[in-house]
């Protein structure tokens, strides 16, 4: 499956034992050339709660289990829709930190409310010591002292979306050193679970281009999670305003939050597209 072009493996988890696949099988599986192919694999499992209907796993290409996908819970819900495990709609499902409530639309997009955004250090996990900082509008900015020399402003906002994000705002997406700079923000000291690195070129108050180096993924066409965080990001930084049009290379996503510096509890809703591009069998 995909969603703006962010591709997914998608298991059935309740009808068969996955858990004892090892992490090099995950890997095997993703793998372009030599497997299915995949961004991340989604298993779709009995909820663990009472107020979940599933629980939702995420693996990205590199084997490793993450907490949140946001491209892949509009693929989630239409997976479990087209597969007759549920007729309910909305959803909510179980994900690492919290329950997310995912709804298909009559036009076959899917919204989802994706949570508040987290901005406490502890809990995205970022450690900001030693870095120099500078406020811009409600939002603290943070230089990463990078080995390579940076083209650009390489200042970053940090929040979690689930997982976490570090932004950062260019004046031209199509030359921004995504794949040679994104690979070492990802692994940045500062992140000890590490990091998605986005870059955002704003078009206007209402529209965004994005790119997103994913940890444990690299750069894919579209990253749900990565969208949220740069129009939360952006909004603070006083660039934005809610709903926003954000341009992937796989598609367009829509993204709206209400928070504000006194209220920044409030959901982000995200619409999108979800499409199977087909059905199969491997063995393991």
């Amino acid at each position: 499956m995909h969603g703006a072009g962010n591709d997914f493996i998608v298991l059935n988890g309740i009808d068969q034992d996955l858990s004892t696949i090892t992490r090099k099988q995950w890997q095997a599986l993703a793998h372009r050339q030599f497997g299915i192919g995949a961004d991340q694999i989604l298993i779709v499992e009995k909820a663990t709660r009472p107020d979940a209907d599933f629980r939702y796993r995420i693996f990205n290409a590199d084997g490793g289990e993450v907490e949140q996908c946001g491209n892949g819970s509009r693929c989630f819900v239409r997976f479990v829709l087209d597969q007759g495990l549920s007729n309910k709609n909305p959803l909510r499902v179980e994900v690492a930190h919290t329950v997310l409530t995912l709804k298909s639309l009559p036009d076959g997009q899917v919204e989802v409310d994706m949570g508040a955004p987290i901005f406490e250090h502890k809990q995205i996990p970022f450690n900001a010591s030693g870095l120099a900082s500078v406020q811009e509008f409600q939002e603290i900015l943070y230089a990463l002292p990078l080995s390579r020399p940076a083209t650009h402003d390489s200042l970053v906002g940090v929040l979690s979306m689930g997982n976490p994000h570090a932004v950062q705002v260019v004046t031209d997406l199509e030359g921004a050193p995504v794949f040679e700079e994104g690979s070492e923000i990802e692994k940045y000291s500062a992140f000890p679970n590490r990091v998605n690195a986005g870059y955002m070129q704003v078009m206007n108050r209402n529209e965004i281009k994005l790119r997103v180096y994913e940890r444990g993924a690299g750069e894919t066409l579209a990253c749900g999670t990565g969208a949220c965080a740069a129009v939360v990001s952006g909004i603070r930084r006083g660039l934005l305003d809610s709903p926003v049009k954000v341009h992937t290379r796989g598609g367009d996503l829509h993204i709206a939050w209400g928070g504000t510096v006194e209220n920044i509890t409030q959901p982000v809703i995200m619409t999108g597209p979800a499409a199977t591009a087909f059905e199969g069998e491997t063995e393991i």
